[in-house]
């Protein structure tokens, strides 16, 4: 089989329904098989999805064991030599699939493909092509200097922002919103770590594709809308800790020592700081409007 499309869900029905009939639009023409695994959603969505597509492999996880744990098992009941990892908060254009598997083919080097993503505004996401998380990098882009500087390669290297997002080109990390993946590159850096229960996961692939001996590349011309932030919708407090806690568990894997422990002091004040701010909002939310008396 050539590809095999997977989809990691966790209540999204209605997302879910709309990127499964896009990817079975884009792979008209292709020897592909379309596998979503559920992570105990709660509303419906395997059932619905198991009776409106039934060539669609449905596998049912007893529990939420995290985005990248899903993926695996995905990966480990597919065949195709290509693997689409896909979000399910995605539609995916006509021949945003085909233009990445054609990419792949011509480019024996890549060892992952990433597509040019909008939001559902028609933004684009500068997530669709990223560098290596050098400290410095992270720094520039959790203060915020990268939002001063966009088109910088040195303020804004964390988002490649020197470089047009019409145009193909290397890029050291891509999203697993949409992560083409050639088996055999795969095979050799490894499935996903599941230490990472959500976001980072990505990153890390990504990086450890690189040290593998590939290249991963950002293909402008394979489009995609991503409403960004539905497949993961989460509390926040929950959300950002395991945001942060990816942060740390990256640097802990793929940083020199000396930058260890520094980097993961200020990630803990940083999330120290978050889950405070983020406390306050959710008490002030709760907090009763006052009752005027007339």
């Amino acid at each position: 089989m050539e590809l095999s499309v997977i989809i990691v869900s966790f209540n999204v029905r209605q997302y879910l329904s709309q990127a499964v009939a896009s990817v079975i639009a884009a792979t008209v023409t292709v020897d592909s098989e379309i596998i979503v695994v559920d992570n105990c959603s709660s509303d419906g969505s395997p059932e619905a999805i198991g009776l409106q597509y039934r060539n669609v492999r449905v596998i049912r996880i007893g529990r939420n064991i995290g985005f990248g744990a899903a993926c695996n098992a995905g990966i480990n009941a597919s065949s195709g030599r290509f693997i689409l990892i896909l979000n399910p908060d995605t539609i995916v254009q006509s021949d945003a699939i085909t233009v990445a598997l054609g990419f792949m083919k011509q480019h024996p080097e890549a060892g992952a493909a990433g597509a040019r993503m909008v939001d559902g505004d028609g933004t684009f996401l500068p997530e669709s092509k990223r560098g290596f998380p050098s400290p410095l990098a992270s720094l520039f882009r959790v203060t915020g200097m990268h939002r001063i500087f966009p088109h910088s390669s040195f303020f804004n290297a964390y988002y490649l922002g020197h470089l047009p997002d019409n145009l193909t080109c290397r890029a050291d990390i891509l999203t697993g919103a949409f992560m083409m993946i050639r088996r055999e590159a795969l095979e050799k850096a490894g499935l996903f770590d599941t230490s990472f229960f959500m976001y980072g996961e990505d990153i890390d692939l990504s990086w450890r594709l690189v040290k593998a001996g590939y290249s991963n590349y950002f293909v402008a011309d394979s489009r995609i809308t991503h409403f960004k932030g539905k497949s993961s919708k989460k509390d926040d407090l929950s959300r950002i800790r395991n945001f942060y806690g990816a942060m740390i568990i990256f640097a802990r894997k793929h940083l020199g020592k000396a930058w260890q422990l520094p980097l993961t002091a200020c990630v803990k004040i940083l999330l120290a700081i978050r889950l405070t701010l983020a406390s306050f909002r959710k008490t002030v939310k709760k907090k009763p409007a006052a009752v005027k008396k007339g």
